[in-house]
């Protein structure tokens, strides 16, 4: 339960208005630091819900694919160009932000992550890969500015943002296929 506090607290922290204004005001720190904080927030608060509501986790969730598609859909929505510009415009696409990452990415993770096999991890990590490099590929080369709040060399720092995580993601991808992650299990 402790750690379910950290998570609320983390989310009251993130949603106060200097920190979301400081977060928000140079992209990447918008896209690679404020949106990945709110899902570990909700990964952290995950114990709370799961522990409250057994049944609906083993009914709603029993193999881990529903929670993992809802994680993929909301973190492929959240990656799009136009709602995070519309989160800086918008209140109620702000207040999304706040509510979907946590609660609809961060919660379902948790419970999803460990009742996956480890193809199934492999591909949602595979699939992240290719949806990285190709955000990253999009913010980098294209030829107009694809938020109206950044400056162009923010989207561009973004978009290597992407790369760089993308390669992360496979030398991950290289280290599993030579460790063997069963002992830690």
């Amino acid at each position: 339960m402790k750690q379910s506090g950290y998570g609320f607290l983390l989310l009251l922290a993130l949603m106060l208005p200097p920190v979301s204004n400081l977060l928000e005001s140079i992209m990447i720190t918008h896209m690679h630091m404020q949106m990945p904080m709110l899902v570990f927030a909700g990964f952290l608060m995950a114990k709370f819900f799961q522990k409250r509501f057994p049944q609906f986790f083993e009914k709603w969730n029993e193999n881990g694919l529903p929670g993992i598609l809802l994680f993929t859909i909301i973190m492929v929505y959240w990656s799009l160009p136009r709602t995070m510009d519309e989160a800086l415009t918008m209140t109620s696409v702000e207040a999304f932000k706040f509510f979907s990452l946590p609660f609809l990415a961060g919660v379902p993770l948790r419970d999803s992550w460990r009742k996956l096999s480890s193809s199934w991890k492999h591909a949602l990590i595979i699939f992240f890969t290719v949806l990285f490099l190709g955000m990253g590929w999009l913010y980098i080369w294209s030829p107009v500015q694809l938020c109206n709040n950044y400056l162009v060399i923010e989207q561009i720092t973004l978009g290597w943002g992407f790369i760089t995580t993308a390669f992360a993601m496979v030398v991950y991808l290289v280290y599993s296929y030579f460790m063997d992650f069963s002992k830690y299990e």
